[in-house]
C-alpha cells in the first residue's frame, strides 16, 4: 500500500491559469518601432526649388525696393506727366483773367453830443466801451458807428453809386456792345439791371469787415483793373461821407425851422429855455455837417492801385499742376503694370 503522504507527493500539480493573458501587452510593449519617414533628397530639391510668383500690387505692400524699381522703370514717363501738367497749370494760370483787390481802412465817426446828459452819456458809454474792447469785445453806444457801416454796404447807396458812374457796361462788359453803345441782347430777362449790379458786388466785389478790438473797418474791392478797384473802394466811402452829410444837414435844417415855429407860439419861459437848448444843438449838428467831408468815415489808409494780382496765383497753381501729376502718373503706373514684374 501507498502511505498517504507518498500519495500526496504522487498527486500531479494543478496548473495556475491567470486571470488574464499578459503576452499581447507584452508583445505590444516590446514590438519594435516603426521608423520615420524617410524624405529623399530629391524630394527635398524639388519642395525647395519651386519658382515664385513675383511680388504683386494687390497682394503685398510696396517697399522702398520696389518704389526705386519703379521709379527706375519708368522715370521719364513719371517726368513727362508731372511736367505736362505743371505746364498745364501754369499755361491756364497765365491765361485766367486777373484779379486786383484794392483796400480801403477808415474809421467810423462818432456823433458828438451837445451836452449836458447827452454829453454825459456819451462819455460813460466811450468808458465802457474802451474797457470792451480791451477784452475782445465790442459794445459801442453809438449807433452811428453802426449807421456808418451799414450804409457803406447798403443796397441804395450802391445803386446810386452805380448809376451815378454808368457802371453797367463796366459790370457786365461781354453783354454790352461798345460800338452799338447798347446791350447784345435783346431779352428783358437777360439786360443787366441796378438790382443784379448790386448783387453783384455784394456777391463778388465788395467785402466789408470790422475789427472788434479797435472797431477799425476794411473794404476791399476785387475786380480785373487794378486802378478801377481802388477807384471804386476809394469812391463808395466818399459817397458815404457825402450821403450821411446830406441827409445830416436836412434833418437839422428841419428841425431847427420846426424848433424855431414852437419857440415863437410859447410864453412859458422853461418851455423857451428847453427848445433853445435843443435848437442850439441842431444847429451845431448842422454847421459840422457842412464843415467836415468826412462826416461818418474818416479815411486812415486809402486804397492804391494793386501790382500784383490776387488771383490766379501763379506757385499754386503750379504746385497744384506737380502734385496732380504725381497722382496721374502713379495712376498710370499700375494700370500699365498690373504689379511689380519680375525683377
Amino acid at each position: 500500500m501507498i502511505a498517504a503522504s507518498d500519495r500526496l507527493r504522487l498527486k500531479p500539480r494543478r496548473k495556475h491559469t491567470p486571470l488574464f493573458d499578459s503576452t499581447p501587452l507584452e508583445k505590444a510593449y516590446t514590438s519594435p518601432r516603426l521608423p520615420h519617414p524617410v524624405v529623399s533628397a530629391s524630394m527635398q530639391t524639388s519642395v525647395t526649388t519651386q519658382p515664385q510668383s513675383p511680388p504683386s500690387l494687390n497682394d503685398e505692400a510696396i517697399n522702398l525696393r520696389d518704389l526705386f524699381y519703379i521709379f527706375r522703370r519708368d522715370r521719364w514717363m513719371i517726368i513727362s506727366v508731372i511736367a505736362a501738367c505743371a505746364l498745364t497749370a501754369g499755361a491756364v494760370a497765365l491765361l485766367l483773367p486777373k484779379e486786383y483787390e484794392a483796400s480801403v481802412l477808415v474809421s467810423p465817426v462818432a456823433s458828438s453830443a451837445g451836452g449836458g446828459q447827452m454829453s454825459a452819456l456819451s462819455s460813460l458809454a466811450t468808458q465802457f466801451g474802451g474797457l470792451a474792447s480791451l477784452a475782445g469785445v465790442s459794445v459801442s453806444g453809438d449807433s452811428k458807428r453802426s449807421e456808418s457801416v451799414a450804409v457803406l454796404q447798403s443796397e441804395a447807396l450802391t445803386e446810386q453809386y452805380i448809376q451815378a458812374n454808368n457802371l453797367l457796361p463796366v459790370l457786365f462788359r461781354k453783354k454790352w456792345d461798345t460800338v452799338k453803345e447798347k446791350w447784345t441782347t435783346t431779352d428783358p430777362t437777360e439786360i443787366p439791371t441796378l438790382w443784379k449790379a448790386n448783387r453783384l458786388f455784394n456777391d463778388r466785389i465788395r467785402k466789408v469787415s470790422t475789427e472788434t478790438k479797435t472797431g477799425l473797418v476794411t473794404m476791399t474791392i476785387t475786380w480785373t483793373d487794378p486802378h478801377l478797384a481802388a477807384t471804386w473802394a476809394n469812391g463808395l466811402v466818399k459817397a458815404t461821407n457825402e450821403f450821411l452829410r446830406e441827409r445830416a444837414i436836412r434833418d437839422s435844417e428841419t428841425n431847427i425851422v420846426y424848433l424855431n415855429g414852437q419857440a415863437a407860439i410859447t410864453d412859458v419861459v422853461g418851455v423857451k429855455q428847453a427848445i433853445y437848448t435843443i435848437l442850439q444843438s441842431e444847429i451845431s449838428k448842422a454847421m459840422l455837417a457842412r464843415g467836415s467831408d468826412e462826416y461818418a468815415l474818416k479815411v486812415i489808409d486809402p486804397a492804391v492801385a494793386p501790382e500784383k494780382p490776387f488771383f490766379p496765383k501763379l506757385p499754386l497753381w503750379l504746385a497744384a499742376g506737380i502734385a496732380l501729376g504725381m497722382v496721374f502718373s502713379a495712376v498710370i503706373v499700375i494700370f500699365r503694370s498690373g504689379g511689380l514684374d519680375n525683377h
